[in-house]
Order: C-alpha cells, then sequence, then structure tokens
C-alpha cells in the first residue's frame, strides 16, 4: 500500500476527507454514497476516526477494510491508547497491517466523556501518544500521523507547551500532523512557527470543518477548547433560520479560511466531512475554480 509520507511533496498541497464509523447499516450505507461522490475529487487519502474508549474498534478497521477493497482512496485508520493494553494495541496495528492498511494516526485518545473525564491509561497501556507513535514503528513500515490543535488542546497549560508535545510525537517518528478544526488562519500560523522551533519540520496539515448547523458547530468547539470567533458566529446566526443559506455562508466562510491558508503555504487541506460529502464538493470546487 502507498505511504502518505510518500506523497506529501512541498509544493503540491494535499487534499484529505475525514469520516467516522456510522453506528448502523443504513448509517454506512449513507456514508458509502457520500464516498462515491467525493471519490472522483482524488484525494490524497481519507482517515477514519476511532471511537472514545476504542468503541468503534472493529466498525473503523472494517471501513477501512471496506475502503481498501471497494475504493481507489487511500485510507488511514486512526488509533488511540485509550481502554487498550500494549498487546491489544499491537494486536489492532497487525490487523489493519493484514487488511492492507499502512497509514495510522496516532492518537492519545480522549475518555468517554470527552475532555470534562480526567484522562487515564489503562493498567498495561500507553500513558501518551508518542508512545504509540513508537511502538507502530516498532511493528513494520508505516507512515503515522498524529493531532495537532493551534489553540492547544483544553489540558496544555498553554499553546508552547503544546506545540513542543506535538513536536515530540513528530520526531518520535510521526511523518505528519493534521490539526484540529479551528477558523483563524492567524492560529495554525504562529502554531506552525511554535512547533518549528521546537525542532520538526514534519507537514502540519490544517484540518477544516464546514459549518451546516450553527448549534452544532457551537457544541463541537466548546468540547474541543477551539475559539468559535464572534465575525464567524454574526455571519451564521444571521442565517440561522434558514439551513440552505446557512449551509451556503458556511462554504463561503471555509473556502475563504481554506484559501487563506494554501495562499500562506499550508501543504494541503484536510476537510472534517462529518460523513456528507456536498458541502466539501462544493468547497473544493471554489477552490479549483478561484470563487468564493
Amino acid at each position: 500500500m502507498t505511504l502518505i509520507r510518500d506523497l506529501l511533496t512541498p509544493g503540491t498541497p494535499s487534499f484529505s476527507f475525514e469520516f467516522f464509523p456510522p453506528k448502523t447499516d443504513q448509517g454506512e450505507a449513507n456514508l458509502f454514497r457520500a464516498i462515491a461522490e467525493l471519490e472522483p475529487l482524488r484525494p490524497t487519502f481519507v482517515s477514519v476516526t476511532y471511537g472514545a474508549g476504542g468503541s468503534t474498534r472493529d466498525r473503523t478497521l472494517r471501513l477501512v477494510s471496506r475502503i481498501v477493497a471497494e475504493t481507489s482512496m487511500l485510507p488511514m485508520a486512526h488509533l488511540t491508547c485509550v481502554a487498550a493494553t500494549r498487546e491489544e494495541i499491537i494486536a489492532v496495528v497487525d490487523d489493519l497491517a493484514a487488511a492492507g492498511v499502512r497509514n495510522i494516526m496516532a492518537l492519545r485518545g480522549d475518555m468517554p466523556g470527552g475532555f470534562d473525564v480526567r484522562w487515564e491509561a489503562t493498567e498495561g497501556g500507553l500513558t501518551h501518544a508518542h508512545e504509540l507513535v513508537r511502538l507502530i514503528g516498532e511493528r513494520g513500515d508505516f507512515s503515522i500521523g498524529v493531532a495537532s490543535f493551534p489553540e492547544g488542546h483544553p489540558e496544555s497549560p498553554d499553546r508552547d507547551t503544546d506545540a513542543r508535545y506535538l513536536a515530540e510525537k513528530l520526531n518520535a517518528g510521526a511523518d505528519f500532523a493534521t490539526t484540529q478544526l479551528f477558523f483563524r488562519a492567524e492560529d495554525y500560523f504562529s502554531h506552525v512557527e511554535m512547533v518549528r522551533a521546537h525542532g520538526a519540520e514534519q507537514p502540519v496539515i490544517p484540518g477544516v470543518m464546514p459549518v451546516t448547523d450553527v448549534g452544532q458547530i457551537e457544541r463541537m468547539t466548546a468540547m474541543s477548547g477551539a475559539v468559535f470567533p464572534d465575525d464567524v458566529a454574526e455571519r451564521l446566526r444571521a442565517v440561522a433560520d434558514d439551513p440552505d443559506k446557512v449551509r451556503g455562508v458556511g462554504v463561503d466562510i471555509a473556502t475563504e479560511l481554506c484559501r487563506e491558508l494554501l495562499d500562506g503555504g499550508a501543504p494541503g487541506i484536510h476537510f472534517y466531512t462529518l460523513n456528507r460529502s456536498t458541502a466539501t464538493r462544493e468547497i473544493w470546487a471554489n477552490l479549483q475554480s478561484g470563487s468564493s
């Protein structure tokens, strides 16, 4: 299988999409319709998330296996340290390799319940993402990604400390990072500068989420610690009573952010699709055509 690190070429922006494992057969059917609509865009790779506490472990493996078998897209599976011993993590890594998956996003992960629940390592397990990066590297030739927080992880005392942790993960053997959602390009660029100052030069790919539901994005930013800027909120709340207009404004906002990031030298864009294709395809088309 192709390794993501071999596709991240300086001067050629990558474009990637993120999906999550649906809970039902109908949800999986809906997701694969979205995948079929996104496949013609020829993304550099696609990623599949891993539920809190390893709650979607089997569904993640099944979904990435289907993407390998049924599409031309290159999948990356997420893997966390939560609720698993070292031996259990090794078993998952080996299962992924057996399924032909050689690209893994290595995450410490969050406890069920999110950031408000104190993180606890499993007895016999791992404590930090950089330990998981090293463990995956010991199991074979994988391309490894890690998570990045432009505005700082909620548990970090400050952004520079968080950048130092990211550099530690990258220098443990990771090939690249993808960021959590954010809305201000300046937060991304200052974050990358801090990471570079801590000695890591690997690509940091910005993650962008099109806003199609104001309430949903308010909940997600509150959970992740991301800032929902007043100017963005005002544009969306002005049309909050019309779902079509919300989606249209959300697409415009995301297009503007993507263009600012790419113009500033970002190595690509990682789209959080929420298992839907329309908004992502519209942003893609805007970027290709130069329209807003």
